[in-house]
């Protein structure tokens, strides 16, 4: 297929640039049976039985953006993808001018001087040696990293509102939101739980991979990022049981289908690893049942995992009554409830 196949024109005024005052006020698309309707994200409640598997993925978000100078005054926006090793980092640089090799910046916080000094570059990031710890100075100093399609600076309450209610603060390895998780409050999670429904977690640690946009021609041609996942055996377990005793397994979003069936295609059971799969047309789903997610942009890998988990064709038709029906898109937007065709 090609990439232009998943186009489409989304106006500027249904983007969500800034998130409901509620959690949970969000408005929620559903697809059972190839039937689109209509209601609220609180009445998902509705869509789960007992003897469903809710899994939700809890990696939290790090501040990822820092604002430091090249040794010559020039600003840089450095933007974290991720921490390695001895104080080592790999980074996003945004600047005025050239970035080079052997290039150090410098970050002045609390009357302290910081410094990275750029080691290599390597597909447009760039591997940073810092000489202190760029995890806690990320965390004390760094700004939540909005996505860049907001086209908005981030301001006090993105800190928490994009963070979900239930991410671990321990794991704060991503450099964007599993969005989907976005929508629940507590008071969801707690009628989750009186439902008697299974819960299950795991961590796909988000890199800013995930806007990159889908450049090639042909899609069979994308070259997927790689993200680093962890799911365990109880986890691994707690879906075969629900699987043989006729429950569906619910995906908090693609990040958390992207983990789940990593493991599932290896046959393992359970994986901690890096995983690049590239979910499109045709992929045989083995281990989600029902698929909860955002809208997302025109051209996406995420935009051709909803048409292969849908049907190509039930994509479309949902992304066309979405428009019609002016639901909010992107990180901030509304979501949908979608089952496996």
């Amino acid at each position: 297929m090609k990439t232009s196949d998943f186009d489409y024109h989304l106006p500027e005024e249904l983007i969500a640039r800034y998130p409901l005052t509620n959690r949970d006020d969000s408005r929620l698309l559903t697809c059972f049976d190839q039937m689109i309707q209509h209601t609220s994200f609180r009445e998902i409640v509705g869509f789960i039985s007992s003897k469903d598997l809710v899994v939700f993925n809890k990696s939290a978000v790090i501040p990822a953006r820092l604002f430091g100078h090249k040794e010559t005054g020039g600003k840089v926006e450095v933007f974290l993808e991720r921490l390695s090793e001895k104080n080592k980092a790999i980074v996003q640089l945004k600047s005025s001018t050239k970035v080079a090799e052997k290039q150090v910046i410098k970050f002045n916080y609390d009357g302290k001087i910081f410094t990275a000094s750029v080691l290599s570059k390597n597909d447009g990031f760039y591997e940073t040696q810092w000489n202190a710890n760029p995890a806690e100075l990320f965390e004390r100093f760094g700004v939540t990293p909005l996505p860049p399609y907001l086209n908005r600076d981030a301001e006090p309450t993105d800190k928490d509102r994009y963070q979900n209610v239930y991410a671990d603060p321990a794991k704060k390895l991503s450099v964007a939101a599993p969005t989907a998780g976005l929508h629940f409050s507590q008071d969801l999670l707690q009628a989750i739980q009186d439902l008697g429904a299974n819960v299950a977690n795991v961590f796909l640690h988000v890199g800013s991979g995930t806007f990159k946009p889908v450049k090639a021609d042909n899609i069979a041609d994308h070259k997927m990022h790689s993200e680093f996942i962890e799911v365990n055996k109880e986890t691994i377990q707690k879906i075969n049981q629900v699987k043989s005793s006729g429950g569906k397994v619910i995906a908090v979003g693609t990040t958390t289908l992207r983990a789940l069936e990593s493991v599932f295609a290896t046959g393992q059971n359970e994986y901690y690893g890096e995983t690049n799969i590239f979910i499109s047309p045709g992929f045989d789903f083995k281990a989600v049942d029902i698929l909860l997610t955002n809208f997302h942009q025109p051209k996406s890998s995420l935009l051709m995992l909803v048409a292969a988990f849908v049907g190509y064709s039930t994509m479309k038709k949902i992304y066309a009554e979405a428009l019609e029906q002016q639901y909010r898109f992107l990180s901030y937007g509304d979501a949908m409830l979608l089952e496996k065709a």
